[in-house]
């Protein structure tokens, strides 16, 4: 005689399980029992043990992250790299201008030469 397992809320075959007490607060309580209604447990039990399993693996740091943070996270990435950019730009503007100005005061441009009406 062949049993099935029945499946947990992620989809994963339930092994055998040991048996485990804790005590919470009423409160605590009763929001286990509305996320696990809300979430589609079975019991609270099942709901309490699904969440162990997800801190632990919070713990190992074996998880995700969601979409939106990842987006957000590159977002922030393309923005120093456009300020980066835009820094270089303006020093390399400032620069040059400098150097045309410290070139107009020593006097060697090629626009301060006198003219003899010819062309070169």
């Amino acid at each position: 005689m062949t049993t099935t397992q029945k499946p947990d809320h992620a989809g994963q075959p339930v092994d055998k399980r040991a048996g485990m007490f804790i005590r919470v607060s009423s409160d605590d309580k009763q929001r286990a029992k509305y996320w696990a209604d809300k979430r589609g447990f079975a019991s609270v039990n099942e709901y309490a043990a699904e969440a162990l399993a997800e801190q632990v693996r919070r713990e190992n740091l074996d998880y995700d992250l969601p979409t939106l943070e990842i987006a957000r996270l590159n977002e922030l990435v393309d923005q120093v790299k456009a300020l980066s950019t835009n820094q270089a730009n303006l020093e390399r503007v400032v620069t040059q201008g400098l150097d045309s100005l410290i070139g107009l005061t020593r006097g060697d441009n090629y626009l301060l030469d006198d003219e003899d009406g010819e062309l070169s």
